[in-house]
C-alpha cells in the first residue's frame, strides 16, 4: 500500500510538472495583439492590430466537432501540409466564430509573414482572411470550453454590456489560448465586435 501511495505521487507530480511546462511553453507563443481601452466589472473593452488569419469554414456549430474537424485542417496547414512543405509557428489563441449552422475556426498567421508570402494551402477550404483593427469586448473563462459554457459567457457578457449601455455589433468568437495537451491552467474567451 506505502509503494502504490508512492507511485501515485511520483506520477502526480511528473504530471503537474509537464503541466506547469507546458503552460510556461505556450506563454512564449505569439498572440493576437490588444490593448486594453477600459476595464469593467467582469469584462474588458481592448482595441485589436489589424491581422492575417488563415481560415477554415465549417459545417456545424457543435463547438467540440468544429474545434476537432477545423484544428486538423489548419493545424496539418501550419505543419507542413501545403504545396510548399513549409511549416509556420503556431500562435494563440485559435478563434472560432459563434454562428448559427456553421463555424470558421481561425489561426493568427505570425505578424512576421505576409499574405503574399504565405504557402499556398493543399486543402482548398483553407482560406486568408485579412481582419482590420477592431474594438471588442472580452469575457474571460477557465477550464475546457464547452457548447454550454461558451453559451453561459456570451450570454453573461450581453447582460454585463447591456447593463453598461454598450452596443455590439453581435459578431462573436470564442478564443482558445492552450493546446490541447495543456490540462490545467486553460484560458478561453468569448469576444464580441463593438458599434
Amino acid at each position: 500500500m506505502k509503494l502504490l501511495l508512492i507511485i501515485l505521487s511520483v506520477i502526480f507530480l511528473l504530471f503537474l510538472g509537464s503541466q506547469l511546462l507546458f503552460y510556461k511553453s505556450s506563454n512564449n507563443i505569439e498572440e493576437y495583439k490588444y490593448v486594453i481601452i477600459k476595464e469593467h466589472p467582469g469584462f474588458e473593452i481592448r482595441k485589436y492590430e489589424a491581422s492575417l488569419f488563415t481560415s477554415v469554414e465549417l459545417d456545424t456549430d457543435d463547438y467540440k466537432q468544429a474545434s476537432s474537424k477545423g484544428f486538423s485542417i489548419l493545424g496539418g496547414y501550419i505543419f507542413g501540409k501545403n504545396e510548399s512543405e513549409e511549416q509556420i509557428s503556431m500562435t494563440s489563441p485559435v478563434a472560432m466564430t459563434l454562428e448559427a449552422d456553421e463555424t470558421t475556426m481561425m489561426f493568427l498567421v505570425p505578424g512576421k509573414i505576409s499574405k503574399e508570402d504565405m504557402p499556398k494551402p493543399v486543402n482548398s477550404n483553407i482560406k486568408f482572411i485579412e481582419i482590420p483593427e477592431r474594438k471588442m469586448a472580452a469575457i474571460s473563462f477557465r477550464g475546457w470550453a464547452s457548447n454550454h459554457k461558451i453559451e453561459k459567457y456570451k450570454l453573461e457578457l450581453v447582460r454585463l454590456l447591456e447593463q453598461e449601455g454598450i452596443r455590439h455589433a453581435n459578431k462573436f468568437l470564442v478564443l482558445g489560448y492552450n493546446p490541447p495537451y495543456e490540462v490545467l491552467f486553460r484560458k478561453n474567451e468569448i469576444v464580441v465586435e463593438l458599434d
